[in-house]
């Protein structure tokens, strides 16, 4: 490969200059100067909140979203991003994408030890990525195009697709795409592995134990490659199912980090004023959510475009914000999240707020109110999602709709059967859910709008059933596409087809805090945030 093939995105930096040393920490903003350039104090017990508890302890075969914020702190990733998802090194010190897009080069760290004391090499990597590539939810699509992992030497990995994957780049945190011990992975299924619910990995803390119903305890690493950290000797994370409990163990400083506001959405403005509180909007780049109305475009009455405008103007999008969840979030107009700040486009048309053109469009659909003063026109079966943003969303559709004819019943479940109901039984005809955009639409967006993706008995998938030849053109385009701004131009003409088409009526982007103890420093660094590795967190005074 010659320079001028891997000089294409400008990846080939130094670990060094590709560092977090530049970065204001997260956890700073809004903080004194002085807090902010605090010396790092060692020692102590760093307590995290996590609720549900997780299957799993790693995510090489998983992506259950509490596996996710625990994985990382013993597996470690390629790549680390920033909070405009930028690459930062991690287990690789510098990399590089030939022009085509079909090679991807990695030069990794040297002196790195699995916590069993083996070392780390290319060969875990080549192994860890044809694990993914098998067996892991997203990884299945996002490596499916990796024909081989070539390993010239002990230190270099070189990644060969047989067609262009743009968003590759940002895929490989150790949330999304950790690396696991060859020697450990060898044989077996990687779903079953036992070495998944007691991990080795090379990252800041070792596995000590996990306590069914109760906690994991992880302890300090002193082999890190990255000395002096990790900073805290031992990492201990809870598992708490009562939200009120979860909300007293916070006030009381019980736990000192709970990522994703795992308290109800009435408390949020009281734990806000706690002074030894503090709410952390960032960390959310990586794994973002949005709340939207799915229909069932198998129902007759629901494939009018009329009907579905109908309830879209029906339904007041302020007081979903201020009412329904409590002003935690913010409106947007189409399916991509403001974080995926490339890809985001602000000023898509949205069908405002109107009974009276939802009255008159459900009366051009024939769907009249009938004889005699009659006022129901239309009954819909309405599934949330098992959390409560998606109960109150439900609750307030059932009023709203109830003004223009449309009677609403909420059938709800628990997860499991809500995911049976949607995906495989089909048994709804409005579906309020929360979705994760992930940090590419590529692979958290294209898979709910993709007619390729709809498929009885695959969750999180395109549970509308929605079908427009000229959005897969464009989704599948901006799947291979290298040129940035062709991709994006795709992108945003993919965007404008859906408000016109609404399969479903996007909501808002849900705001997401991690409510951390003020003494804690150094915890948000990343776009993964708690999810990330932990090893720069630490505990003041």
């Amino acid at each position: 490969m010659t320079r001028s093939t891997i000089d294409r995105r400008a990846f080939l930096q130094g670990g060094a200059s590709l560092g977090l040393a530049g970065l204001a920490p997260a956890w700073a903003q809004g903080q004194p100067a002085a807090a902010a350039a605090a010396a790092p104090v060692r020692g102590g017990t760093l307590t995290v909140l996590i609720d549900p508890e997780p299957p799993t302890l790693t995510t090489i075969a998983h992506s259950a979203g509490s596996s996710v914020l625990v994985s990382a702190k013993v597996t470690e990733g390629l790549l680390s991003y920033d909070f405009d998802l930028a690459p930062q090194p991690q287990l690789a010190t510098a990399w590089a994408v030939s022009n085509d897009g079909l090679q991807y080069t990695f030069t990794l760290r040297r002196g790195v030890k699995w916590h069993d004391g083996r070392p780390f090499t290319s060969a875990d990597v080549a192994h860890s990525i044809g694990l993914l590539k098998q067996y892991h939810p997203r990884g299945r699509a996002t490596f499916s195009s990796v024909a081989e992992v070539r390993t010239p030497d002990e230190f270099t990995a070189v990644l060969v697709l047989t067609k262009p994957v743009p968003y590759l780049i940002t895929a490989l945190s150790a949330s999304e795409s950790p690396i696991v011990p060859r020697h450990l992975y060898e044989s077996g299924r990687a779903d079953a592995n036992p070495a998944n619910n007691a991990p080795i990995g090379t990252g800041p803390f070792i596995f000590k134990e996990w306590v069914r119903g109760s906690h994991v305890t992880y302890e300090r690493n002193p082999n890190y490659w990255d000395a002096p950290r990790p900073y805290v000797d031992r990492l201990i994370v809870r598992f708490i199912p009562d939200a009120a409990a979860r909300a007293a163990a916070i006030e009381k400083g019980e736990v000192h980090l709970s990522p994703g506001t795992p308290v109800p959405l009435g408390d949020v403005e009281r734990l806000r004023a706690r002074p030894n509180l503090v709410f952390e909007p960032n960390g959310y780049q990586y794994i973002n959510s949005v709340s939207r109305v799915e229909f069932n475009l198998e129902n007759p009455a629901l494939q009018d475009l009329r009907v579905r405008q109908a309830i879209a103007h029906a339904i007041n999008r302020q007081v979903v914000r201020k009412t329904v969840w409590y002003g935690q979030g913010t409106l947007i107009p189409g399916p991509v999240h403001p974080a995926l700040k490339k890809f985001y486009v602000p000023d898509l048309p949205v069908l405002p707020y109107d009974l009276k053109q939802a009255e008159a469009l459900l009366d051009a659909a024939g769907l009249a109110r009938g004889r005699a003063g009659a006022s129901l026109r239309l009954k819909l079966a309405l599934v949330p999602i098992p959390n409560e943003g998606g109960q109150r969303t439900a609750e307030y559709l059932k009023q709203s709709l109830a003004r223009i004819g449309v009677e609403v019943t909420i059938n709800s479940q628990d997860f499991a059967t809500y995911v049976r109901r949607i995906y495989a039984d089909r048994a709804f005809d409005l579906h309020v859910s929360v979705m994760s955009n992930t940090f590419d639409p590529t692979v958290g967006i294209q898979r709910l709008y993709w007619s390729k993706n709809f498929k009885k008995g695959l969750p999180f998938s395109n549970g509308s059933g929605y079908s427009n030849p000229e959005v897969d053109r464009l989704l599948e385009a901006a799947a291979v596409e290298v040129d940035e701004g062709r991709r994006r131009q795709a992108l945003t003409e993919f965007q404008h087809h859906i408000v016109r088409d609404l399969p479903d009526i996007t909501l808002l982007a849900i705001d997401s805090y991690t409510i951390a103890d003020r003494r804690v420093r150094g915890h948000t660094v990343s776009a993964d945030g708690i999810a990330g590795n932990l090893a720069g967190a630490w505990i003041g005074t």
